[in-house]
């Protein structure tokens, strides 16, 4: 009788958890055509990234990068999370699957040994969020999965017959309701250009600090599903949307980072690789302060021009990482734990950190024309 109760109550929690996915996808991008979304005209979102920002003030130097964000649904580093596994179809091509932690809580898993967006997404919105940037929350966990399917059992199973998963990250959505046009799903980094200090949007120095930050960390699947426009504000009734005093512009999906910006978004490339990452420079022209991100058939952002107040605003809250934060990004996401793709190697913490080190170098002694 108590593995029958388990059992039942197991099925309930699933059905309950499947459910909730299924109301939830009216607002979620899988939900795009939803009756129950509310949507900007192409006016209205105009007028919202015109006022839009990017950046928000933050104590650098006194954050624990190691813990990260706190909030509703945190983990700490390495937690075990047991959950139930629901079927639910996510885009993209890295391995993903949705898992309920409790059944009012369906929570998105990336999950795999050799899927570099996994490392990638913990370091990359960790990064974002200490100097000031919107970002995802990701936590790096192990999962055990109950009703998970075979080909997902990476790390053999537990006693009980669950799953386990031990190279994965939860990923929170960053806290506002998504502006979106029946059109458009994000924004697209050309789209930054629009942003106009004098409707209260965010002036130049922020704007390009971020592109630059792209570069440096060679984001290279940069097309406009990978970011989002948000209404932070808990006062904005969602009939009301188009009047979002501040609505913030943010990258999502960071996934494809700390590698080389490529054409075909290759992840052995394009995401934790330090050989590639580490021969990728920053400046394709340091004379014109043209960042150097290749174009990939995906991206929206190659190349971009930086102007001296973006490079210098950047420059001065990187130089305010120490370098025990930098240590604690890297180990944080188990950078050192990824097998090497390509003749990687070198995958140590003082490497990672080192070629951070210099990467930052470059962007404070430069100097941009004004």
């Amino acid at each position: 009788m108590p593995g029958a109760a388990r059992c039942v109550d197991r099925v309930a929690r699933i059905c309950t958890a499947t459910a909730i996915v299924s109301l939830a996808m009216g607002c979620t991008h899988g939900g795009k055509h939803s009756a129950n979304k509310v949507y900007l005209t192409a006016a209205e979102r105009l007028a919202a990234i015109k006022r839009a920002q990017v950046w928000s003030d933050t104590d650098i130097a006194s954050l624990d990068i190691k813990a990260g964000p706190r909030g509703p649904g945190a983990f700490a580093p390495g937690e075990t999370v047991a959950c139930d596994y629901v079927p639910e179809k996510f885009g993209g091509n890295s391995p993903k699957f949705a898992c309920a932690v409790t059944p009012e809580d369906v929570a998105k898993v990336r999950y795999g040994r050799d899927n570099g967006e996994v490392y990638a997404g913990v370091a990359g919105t960790r990064l974002l969020w200490a100097l000031g940037f919107g970002a995802d929350r990701m936590y790096p966990v192990h999962i055990v999965c109950r009703g998970c399917p075979a080909q997902l059992a990476e790390d053999g199973h537990t006693p009980q017959g669950e799953i386990r998963i031990d190279i994965a990250a939860i990923e929170r959505k960053m806290a506002g309701r998504e502006m979106e046009s029946r059109d458009v799903v994000g924004w697209s980094w050309p789209e930054l250009e629009l942003v106009d200090p004098q409707a209260g949007g965010a002036p130049r120095a922020h704007r390009d600090a971020l592109k630059l930050l792209a570069v440096l960390l060679q984001h290279t699947d940069s097309k406009a599903d990978q970011q989002r426009l948000l209404c932070e504000s808990e006062h904005v009734h969602k009939q009301n949307l188009a009047q979002c005093p501040e609505p913030i512009m943010m990258i999502h999906d960071i996934g494809q980072t700390f590698g080389q910006a490529n054409l075909f978004n290759r992840s052995s490339v394009g995401s934790v690789n330090l050989n590639a990452w580490a021969q990728t420079p920053v400046w394709k022209d340091a004379k014109r302060c043209i960042g150097n991100l290749s174009a990939s058939q995906t991206g929206t952002l190659t190349d971009p021009s930086i102007s001296e107040e973006g490079r210098k605003f950047l420059a001065d809250l990187l130089v305010q990482l120490t370098d025990e934060q930098l240590r604690d990004l890297f180990d944080v996401a188990r950078f050192p734990v990824k097998p090497a793709d390509h003749g990687g190697g070198g995958t140590t913490l003082d490497a990672w950190v080192n070629t951070f080190r210099q990467k930052r170098q470059v962007i404070v002694t430069t100097t941009c024309p004004s």
